[in-house]
């Protein structure tokens, strides 16, 4: 039997009290799975020590800082600095995020870029690359990055969760972007996720579980977990008509080179 391959669940969050009682086996559980990293997200800055110290329990994990796009109320005068003093205490934070648009929940578009824009500029001023939710927003997204592509101001990053249209996709792609597929490429009637799984470039794709959300087909509506993360890569191997060696060394690859990781 070939040994399993290695993947990289780029994007979860154990911090959540629904992994409390269990964590040590969901851990074993990811080793077993051949998962052999992962990148913790941040939503919110008083998330940061709890999220260092699973970084101290488990040796194979990174983590980003940031303020998620729903999370507009946790940003204060200070956060940029909370932020920055975070990402250089620690050489295991190797992002930005998750930042981002989020207008299907809310349609608070100034707040929200009032937020996103200084975690834009910390990513530049850090070299760090961002992890971007962009949920029914992909225009003001866009219009976002090209400003700052025209001055020279955009940081790399990862599209997490992607969920949205090839030609979407394309464009994100034009602006240096990686597209990051969750379980939600698994779920059947996701045919532009789909497409987009079959037309991204072999070296700007990434897998996650956005664990403890999106569980894949068949424990979708179950706690999501990261060793599920093969179920994901397994699906986009299935889509793009290769074997799940062949996406688990691209996937790993591209999120090694991206946010460095083990």
């Amino acid at each position: 039997m070939s040994p399993t391959p290695t993947l990289i669940d780029s994007h979860c969050h154990i911090v959540f009290r629904n992994f409390d009682e269990d964590l040590d086996e969901v851990a074993s559980r990811w080793r077993e799975a051949g998962v052999g990293a992962l990148l913790h997200a941040c939503v919110e800055p008083s998330e940061i020590p709890a999220i260092r110290a699973l970084a101290d329990r488990f040796p194979e994990m990174r983590y980003s800082v940031g303020v998620h796009p729903l999370d507009t109320q946790h940003w204060a005068d200070d956060t940029v600095a909370v932020l920055r003093r975070a990402a250089l205490e620690d050489d295991r934070v190797v992002a930005i995020g998750e930042l981002g648009l989020d207008l299907f929940r809310d349609k608070n578009l100034e707040e929200q870029l009032a937020v996103l824009r200084p975690q834009l500029d910390l990513a530049v001023e850090l070299n760090l690359p961002v992890i971007i939710h962009c949920r029914d927003a992909a225009e003001p997204m866009l219009v976002e990055l090209r400003a700052r592509q025209a001055e020279g101001r955009c940081p790399a990053g990862v599209m997490h969760c992607w969920g949205g249209t090839p030609d979407e996709m394309q464009q994100f792609l034009e602006l240096g972007m990686y597209i990051s597929f969750s379980g939600t490429v698994t779920f059947p009637k996701a045919e532009p996720t789909h497409d987009c799984a079959r037309q991204v470039p072999e070296d700007r794709f990434l897998v996650e579980t956005d664990c403890p959300f999106l569980a894949p087909v068949p424990r979708r509506g179950k706690r999501n977990e990261p060793a599920f993360v093969a179920s994901v890569a397994t699906r986009v191997a299935e889509l793009r008509g290769v074997d799940l060696e062949s996406v688990a060394c691209s996937s790993t690859a591209n999120a090694r080179r991206l946010f460095g990781l083990p």
